[in-house]
């Protein structure tokens, strides 16, 4: 067979060894860019053998978009990167970083810090294949997960994307990475991209590296670190991801001791590559050339040196994609960029495409279709609600607990901002990029699992922010209280001072003050706890960000499960105790790995 790259039965590096002789410098260059659906269209792919295509942070294809709709949108970018010379596939990446959050009516599961209280490995691994089922419905094949950060200050916007602050339950939790891709068999080459089928997608690690250490918990700043601690509490995890076969690594925005990743050579080579044997390929984040520089874009061509000579395999570009491939060339044929790595970078790219079965099935298999946000689907998510939840109080005396709550009661108070909210449920990246307020999606808020629980039998009050002339009749026999964060995600979201917002904890309070309260903490992280509201509760309920499916909440709180989550992260009293973590100072209000089961 003249195109041996075409054989299905031919060897992977054979297939890439030969695709690669076939491909023109432009055409190398076209498939180290990955660009925005916004820009993307199917003859400037195929023109420009673009490699890869993006959805950034809440990128549809129009409002409330579906799976199909989806579908249809990747399938029509797909069709002109095999109408290019050599046909070779796109990969579409999204940010499926809790379920397939960008999609309406998808499964929508607890965001990482939330998996971290569960501590159970295998049910992460369940929602990654679900995940997987999910975002292959819409034609996608690339997850922008798992983010593996070793998260140590909560004043970083994204600590609930980190399982942690404990480096071996971050370890535990790379699971992930089985589940959206299949687990590798017996004897499979260590280092080496694996997807098990159609069903799997490609998994992205990241982001490479100390991203969850930043000084102050500043997003995208500088990691002080020594290089036993980098290596020890930070890579480790990324060992595990590479031994599961993961196919992408994602480098990280912020900066190690002063040098930013993304051009980090020793770590981004040397080390992982290298060291590490790590043979799929790696992905810079989202504009990350533009801001390698203070200010940002201030000598692009630089960045794009600097980077691409560093190690990046892919440049999420990903607007300007005419620019970035017309420095790429320049830089290439003027030598700054060796030829030998462009071809190492291609060589990694196609490497994933064919072990992905992209040649070979580029479409999206729409009998998925029906599977999104199915029963299965929903009860899974559920049950990570249920061992999520992590029991911080349970009633004003140890020897007489508060809940169960009990489900014959004739009249009951809901109150607060979050009982009734399915979009602070779910947090940031749901929706759109930094999440809303509202009926989002599909969802069961915690208000309509109360209804779902106690039926027309018990009179139910909800008021998000009750008054005195709602506590007139006195005869309220408990209240369920609901308070949090609202959604936000990166920068947007670090926040020095943690203190619960929209008046929730005066509301807790005034509720408790008045009928015995069980408040429910909906937060990314841990909040300032103030010592009346502590008090003053008969129960308090850590429940992270737990996604669309609400009645994981009330399966504990009246007593059909019992409470199993344990903080994987330290409580901090005030926030000039910050950073602490488990390794570090003592007098926290609870310690890692705190929860009560009664």
């Amino acid at each position: 067979m003249d195109c041996i790259y075409k054989d299905p039965n031919a060897a992977i590096e054979e297939r890439v060894k030969d695709l690669l002789s076939k491909m023109t410098v432009e055409e190398k260059i076209g498939q180290i860019t990955q660009i925005e659906r916004a820009v993307a269209n199917p003859s400037a792919i195929r023109d420009r053998c673009i490699g890869s295509v993006l959805s950034g942070g809440g990128s549809r294809p129009f409002e409330n978009a579906e799976s199909a709709d989806w579908a249809n949108m990747i399938d029509g970018f797909q069709k002109g990167a095999v109408e290019s010379r050599l046909g070779i596939p796109i990969f579409y990446g999204t940010d499926a970083i809790h379920g397939n959050n960008n999609v309406w009516g998808a499964t929508i599961f607890p965001h990482n810090i939330g998996l971290g209280a569960t501590r159970d490995a295998d049910l992460v691994r369940r929602i990654g294949v679900v995940t997987a089922l999910e975002t292959r419905a819409c034609g996608s094949q690339y997850a922008f997960a798992p983010c593996v950060a070793v998260a140590k200050d909560p004043r970083w916007g994204r600590f609930y994307e980190s399982y942690s602050e404990d480096t071996e339950v971050v370890r535990k939790m790379t699971s992930l990475v089985s589940g959206l891709q299949g687990q590798p068999p017996e004897g499979h080459p260590y280092g080496y991209p694996y997807v098990a089928g159609r069903n799997s997608v490609m998994a992205s690690a990241k982001h490479f590296v100390g991203d969850g250490a930043t000084e102050n918990g500043t997003n995208e700043g500088n990691t002080i670190a020594s290089h036993d601690d980098m290596f020890n509490i930070h890579l480790a995890p990324y060992i595990d991801c590479i031994a599961q076969g993961v196919c992408t690594v994602m480098a990280s925005y912020s900066s190690w001791n002063g040098d930013k990743m993304h051009s980090h050579r020793y770590l981004l080579t040397e080390v992982l590559k290298e060291k590490l044997g790590f043979k799929g390929l790696l992905i810079t984040d989202w504009e990350a050339l533009e801001r390698l520089t203070d200010p940002h874009d201030a000598d692009y061509r630089q960045s794009v040196k600097s980077t691409i000579n560093a190690g990046i395999d892919m440049v999420m570009v990903p607007f300007r994609y005419e620019l970035f491939l017309e420095q790429l060339q320049s830089l290439v044929e003027s030598g700054e960029i060796p030829l030998t790595r462009i071809d190492d970078a291609v060589e990694r790219i196609l490497r994933v495409k064919f072990v992905t079965g992209l040649f070979e099935h580029p479409f999206t298999d729409r009998s998925l279709i029906d599977l999104v946000g199915c029963k299965a689907h929903r009860e899974l998510a559920r049950e990570a609600v249920r061992k999520s939840l992590v029991l911080l109080k349970n009633g004003k005396d140890p020897k007489k607990p508060f809940l169960p709550l009990d489900k014959t009661a004739k009249k009951i108070l809901v109150a607060g901002t979050h009982a009734d909210d399915l979009g602070y449920q779910c947090g940031g990246w749901t929706a759109t990029w930094t999440g809303l307020s509202g009926r989002i999606t599909v969802g069961t808020t915690i208000m309509d699992a109360i209804r779902e629980m106690l039926g027309d039998k018990t009179e139910i009050v909800f008021e998000p922010n009750p008054t005195a002339e709602t506590f007139a009749s006195q005869d309220f026999s408990f209240a369920i209280v609901a308070i949090g964060e609202g959604p936000y995600c990166e920068t947007g979201g670090d926040d020095p001072e943690l203190k619960i917002p929209f008046n929730g904890t005066e509301i807790a309070t005034f509720v408790a003050d008045r009928v015995p309260t069980v408040t429910i903490l909906i937060s990314g992280r841990p909040m300032v706890i103030e010592p009346p509201l502590l008090e003053k509760v008969d129960a308090f309920v850590a429940a992270w960000l737990p996604g669309t499916e609400g009645a994981g909440i009330t399966d504990v709180l009246f007593g059909d499960y019992p409470f199993q989550g344990k903080l994987p992260v330290t409580w901090f009293k005030t926030v000039d105790q910050i950073p602490m973590h488990v390794h570090g100072n003592s007098n926290p209000l609870f310690p890692f790995g705190f929860g009560l089961t009664s």
